[in-house]
Order: structure tokens, then sequence, then C-alpha cells
């Protein structure tokens, strides 16, 4: 039997059009610069991404995108913001790092007066994610375990950190999503963590929603829920009844030519956490 549907709350979203978007290099396992990518259609892609976020009564700003910077698409990797309070990016690959001046002068420009300049790598919401209780934190492929404790000084907030053992799943974003940050209702995938890892977050969340590989392969957790409505790659087909049996309203979405770079629904979206 399904649960009544959710309530959903208004979230402030920031975006970043994939104007310069490309794959020229690779710095993990999803970029392939043989094949190429359809610009018009990552756009379009992307423009459904935001107008569906707009139709759901989310305000959505925009980074302007700079050439020769193909991956600030990937928007929810600059920051991680809560309460107002910006922790700012610091990025293990010299592609990226001109991204963190980019969206340093953006918050500064919309008044945000509480940034905090890294000391050590963190790949924003690529590696952290919001729950009620606590900051999860991944580790293992791209942010520092050092930025943990960073992190829980700057918002104090318990940090968990979480070590990813699969390079697929690069990314704490590609392995676990928070549906209901109220409520401390997450899903993941098991086989992206390590033993004491995943023993960790059965603890801490033993209702979770449980996903196979093969949606965690279709990026079906590099989603973002508002409470009530769960946007996510449409190929994640195993995760639809799972999610409306918890009273969810899940949203599929292409977003394929953008998962050519590594990153879809969630990783195109920063919440700015007032």
């Amino acid at each position: 039997m399904r649960s009544s549907l959710r309530d959903a709350s208004p979230r402030r979203f920031l975006m970043c059009p994939p104007t310069h978007f490309e794959v020229t290099y690779s710095i993990n396992p999803w970029m392939d610069p043989a094949k190429p990518v359809d610009l018009p259609l990552a756009l379009t892609q992307w423009e459904d991404l935001r107008d569906r976020y707009r139709s759901l009564g989310h305000t959505v700003e925009l980074l302007t995108p700079r050439p020769g910077l193909p991956d600030m698409v990937y928007a929810a990797n600059g920051a991680t913001v809560i309460d107002g309070r910006v922790l700012l990016a610091r990025f293990a690959h010299p592609e990226r790092t001109a991204e963190e001046a980019v969206h340093r002068d953006w918050f500064r420009s919309a008044g945000y007066t509480e940034l905090h300049e890294p000391a050590h790598i963190n790949e924003g919401e690529g590696d952290f994610a919001v729950t009620r209780s606590y900051l999860l934190a991944g580790r293992g492929f791209r942010s520092s375990p050092l930025a943990h404790g960073e992190a829980q000084e700057f918002f104090g907030r318990p940090v968990i950190g979480l070590d990813l053992v699969d390079p697929r799943f690069y990314h704490l974003d590609t392995a676990l999503s928070v549906l209901d940050d109220d409520g401390d209702d997450v899903m993941y995938y098991p086989g992206a963590f390590s033993p004491g890892s995943r023993a960790a977050l059965a603890r801490l969340f033993p209702d979770a929603l449980i996903a196979d590989e093969a949606d965690a392969r279709a990026f079906g957790l590099n989603a973002v829920s508002d409470g009530r409505h769960v946007l996510l790659p449409q190929a994640a087909v195993g995760l639809f009844d799972k999610l409306r049996d918890r009273g969810y309203e899940p949203i599929g979405m292409d977003l394929g030519e953008l998962l050519k770079g590594g990153g879809s629904v969630k990783c195109c979206t920063q919440e700015l956490r007032a």
C-alpha cells in the first residue's frame, strides 16, 4: 500500500547553462573525449530541468558560464550553502580550479557575507549532502578527509565521513541522495561504499531506500528532492515505484548528454539554503 503524498517545500537553486560544455579531457570514468557531445541537445536537456524546477515553484538563479570551463554546468560542485553560510569549493583537478573564483564572485555579488575559502580539497555538494541531523561527507576519490573537519568547524554541524570505493561513483552525490532533509530520509547504493561506511549508513538510516546497481549506474541517485517531487534520470526505472511507495512523486528527466561529463540532475543543481 502506497503512502499518501508528502509535502513539497520551495527551494532556491543555482544553475549554470552548458553554453561551453564539451568533453575534451577525462577526470572521471564516465568522460570519454572520443564520444562527441551534442551541444544543442545538452542545452535543451538542461533547459528542461531548469524549467521543471520553476514550474514546481522553485527559484533558479543563474551562474554565467565562462569559455574554457566546460564543467561549470555541474554547479553543485562549486560550494555548499547552509543557513546562508557558504563553504566554497577547492577542486581536486586543475581543469576545474578556475571555477572556484567564479563561484566566489557570484556569492559576493549576490550579497552573501559569510564565505569560507577552504584550505582542503572539497567539491561542494558533490561530496557534501545535508540532512536534518548531519552533514554527510564523501571521501576517497575527490574531497580530502581533512575537509570534513573544516566543514564541521564552519557549519557547526556534525559531519559523518563516508568512504567511496568504486570509481564509477566518484562523488557522494552519485551514490546517495537526500529525499527529505526534515526527516533524514535518504536513498543510496551500498556497493559504492566501504563495509564500514555501509554499516554506518545502515545504523544512521535504517529505513533508507536502497538502490540496486542498475539504477545507480543510470545515475538514479544523482537526484534532487523538494520533499515531495524527486527529479531523477528517467533511465533509473527501478526507483520510480520505490519512491511512490514512500509518498514521493518521481519525475524522470533526460540529461543524457550531460551524463557524458559524469553528471546528471543533482550535479547541475546547487541548493542555496537560506
